[in-house]
């Protein structure tokens, strides 16, 4: 089943340092009215990772791809690929998919606008936007391309939904320990939970 309207995957480091970057893009996708997805979604051990996102891809209209992560991993002094290998397999199904995956719309993101070109030169001709590791600028970028791309009437202006994340960020301890969750050990499922919670308290989004 392919291309749900409101599913955004999202494809981008998991670490520490990219948290607060990878937060902000599940908040400015449910801010918006749509769905995250990502492949912290679901731990399933009959499924392989590679099928999962094969699965997650097949059913997002939309994907959001952040490049940052290209230095070398401190102990085994090589890069990461996983984001460059996701945002393949999703270019790969707009480009030989079927009529509802050619239907599929990208935005590709890094730090600087043109850094990538030192890494991966084959993705000459694509617009990439440099959010320069800042997750309010990441949220802005994000809600201006899914109003560009969706031309949905109903996703917040750039003014409510910075400052909707604005205070969800600041009372995110005291949101985390409402639900019962530590603020420093917050799965996805929670953490999309609570922001589901606050949209639609916020601005009354689900």
């Amino acid at each position: 089943m392919a291309g749900g309207t409101k599913d955004v995957f999202i494809n981008c480091p998991f670490d520490n340092d990219f948290k607060p970057s990878f937060e902000a893009l599940v908040f400015a996708v449910i801010g918006c009215g749509f769905r995250a997805r990502c492949a912290k979604e679901m731990d399933d051990g009959a499924e392989t990772r590679i099928d999962k996102l094969y699965r997650i891809i097949d059913e997002c209209r939309y994907g959001i791809h952040d490049l940052s992560r290209t230095e070398l991993d401190v102990v085994n002094r090589l890069p990461r690929f996983n984001m460059p290998l996701e945002l393949g397999l999703f270019l790969g199904a707009k480009r030989f998919g079927d009529e509802t995956q050619k239907s599929k719309r990208c935005l590709v993101l890094d730090v600087e606008q043109y850094r990538y070109q030192m890494f991966i030169s084959d993705l000459a001709g694509i617009d990439i936007t440099a959010h320069e590791g800042q997750p309010r600028r990441i949220v802005a970028i994000v809600r201006d391309w899914l109003v560009t791309v969706s031309r949905r009437r109903t996703i917040p202006s750039p003014d409510v939904i910075l400052d909707s994340y604005d205070r969800f960020v600041a009372g995110l301890p005291e949101i985390a320990n409402d639900a019962g969750v530590a603020p420093d050990q917050i799965l996805f499922a929670d953490y999309e939970r609570m922001v589901r919670a606050w949209v639609k308290r916020d601005h009354g989004r689900t």
